[in-house]
């Protein structure tokens, strides 16, 4: 599903380069549901935004659902993304002034599906969230927790074959957190490969795997903790 090899991304400024990522390798097989931890500043939302052709980068390979992505242009990137991914993020990014229905629409819109086919995605993504009886209302007459499960059937309503998520519970309480984990566990086992960046160690051992991003590279959880302990001994 997803393989990087090698990749490289560096910032540049007039003074000084920044390393975000570096010889970074990672292969996510199809149907898995990925943990990303690691301090900040490590590459994590680095990797995220190459991970969904947000950005490009300077060297290695990148190659999502079994096509090389690494020399798109910017209009064949936006067009993958918007047909094979979908994202998940931190504050939501709902638009105030609409209702969850047209929420969930704006990027279905873009899709250029008919209004029969955006309206029968709308009703069955938010009836999987459990918000199909609230379309009508407004982000701000929502919970935190209820906001991200909109922004979770905004992103399932596209049917994408890959869900970045990036600290999908980092504004929510403990009990909201563990309510849209348990969201996105269940759309995992219906078959879409997640990728989640989150900083809640315990929420990242609930995933199937564990990758620890340091100084730009990627290690197993298991192999960091190997090393800490070496390192202590």
């Amino acid at each position: 599903m997803l393989i990087m090899q090698d990749v490289k991304k560096i910032f540049r400024t007039d003074l000084i380069e920044t390393h975000a990522l570096r010889d970074f390798n990672l292969q996510v097989t199809e149907g898995e549901f990925v943990a990303v931890t690691g301090p900040s500043g490590s590459g994590k939302t680095t990797f995220l935004n190459i991970a969904g052709l947000l950005e490009t980068f300077e060297g290695g390979r990148y190659e999502l659902d079994g096509q090389d992505v690494s020399h798109l242009n910017d209009k064949k990137r936006s067009q993958l993304r918007n047909e094979k991914i979908g994202f998940i993020f931190q504050s939501f990014n709902l638009i105030p002034d609409l209702n969850l229905f047209d929420n969930v629409d704006v990027p279905l819109r873009y899709r250029g599906f008919n209004a029969s086919e955006r309206k029968k995605r709308i009703e069955e993504s938010l009836e999987r969230v459990g918000l199909a009886n609230r379309m009508k209302h407004l982000p701000s007459q929502l919970s935190g927790g209820q906001q991200q499960r909109v922004a979770i059937a905004r992103a399932l309503a596209g049917d994408p074959r890959f869900l970045l998520a990036d600290e999908p519970t980092g504004n929510l309480d403990t009990k909201m957190a563990l309510s849209v984990l348990e969201l996105l566990k269940d759309i995992n086992r219906n078959g879409t490969t997640i990728v989640m960046v989150t900083h809640d160690p315990g929420l990242a051992q609930q995933a199937q795997r564990n990758i620890y991003v340091r100084d730009g590279k990627v290690s197993e959880m298991g192999d960091v903790v190997e090393l800490d302990q070496a390192a202590n001994g």
